[in-house]
């Protein structure tokens, strides 16, 4: 199905396109491994690019549904099986275990709705299909899971249930302004994930650094933001020194990459398919 390839080229796009992003604080980039000694670009690329048939089947399996359980239940299963394709490809590391959760939600969503979807649309459909339960999850706790009954925070699953907030609120909104402003793309996609490093509980960092690193980067994410952004002096100057605040602390935000990963979809996705409807109505008119 044409739909079902589509989808899974804008979904493996966005996550090259957020692992070449540079610089990016504490994160792999074209320049180093941020936090990650285990990880490299190549190797955040291979992982994306193995995933490709996952994100397929998940808008096969999809496609022009509705969300319920059972479809719930279907998509967990095609992502359980992509994480053990992602390892394969990984030698055993995980790249993208996060982002098979936020993307295939999206896809899957994309894929039950025409095209010309509002993000907003999407993300708030992906909630409902996230709300449903899993009844063949594994028990086992992961490092997500533990450390959201530690702080108290949702998490990624909350992230996802509640129709992917940041997303919609923050990283779209910020990364659209950019652009209005006329920031360049790097610039305005940096600026992008300084906004959910600002505002977003990230799990990664509380999981590697505790409550002090989130709080830390936090407050240098905002300085950065109130700088006017990494296109000035004061925010890129801000820019390498949450890198090192981060790297001190052994922390990464890769709760905040998927969100822009998730984000540069969306975008993408709606930028695509709405300016091909409007051509459609030219044509027509």
């Amino acid at each position: 199905m044409q739909c079902s390839h589509y989808l899974a080229e804008l979904a493996v796009a966005a996550l090259i396109e957020e692992a070449e992003l540079t610089p990016k604080p504490g994160l792999v980039d074209r320049q180093n491994s941020g936090a990650h000694t285990d990880l490299t670009i190549d190797l955040m690329i291979r992982s994306a690019r193995a995933l490709r048939p996952t994100f397929v089947d998940i808008a096969y399996a999809a496609f022009q549904r509705k969300p319920s359980q059972l479809l719930r239940e279907e998509i967990a299963k095609i992502g359980r099986h992509g994480e053990k394709v992602m390892f394969e490809a990984t030698g055993g590391t995980n790249t993208h275990k996060g982002a098979i959760w936020a993307l295939g939600l999206l896809v899957a969503s994309a894929a039950m709705q025409g095209p010309g979807t509002s993000p907003r649309e999407i993300a708030a459909a992906a909630g409902q299909l996230a709300s449903y339960p899993d009844r063949y999850a594994p028990v086992q706790p992961s490092n997500g899971s533990r450390v959201q009954r530690r702080y108290g925070v949702s998490g990624a699953k909350g992230e996802a249930k509640q129709g992917f907030p940041h997303v919609v609120h923050i990283a779209l909104p910020t990364l659209h302004e950019a652009r209005r402003n006329d920031i360049p793309e790097t610039l305005a996609r940096l600026d992008t994930l300084i906004a959910l490093m600002a505002n977003l509980d990230d799990t990664c960092i509380l999981h590697r650094g505790g409550m002090e690193a989130l709080t830390t980067a936090k407050q240098l994410a905002k300085a950065i933001i109130s700088a006017g952004g990494v296109s000035t002096p004061a925010g890129w100057n801000g820019l390498f020194q949450l890198d090192q605040a981060l790297l001190a602390r052994n922390a990464s935000p890769g709760g905040s990459a998927d969100l822009l990963a998730a984000t540069l979809f969306l975008d993408q996705l709606y930028r695509e398919t709405a300016g091909k409807l409007n051509q459609s109505a030219t044509v027509a008119t």
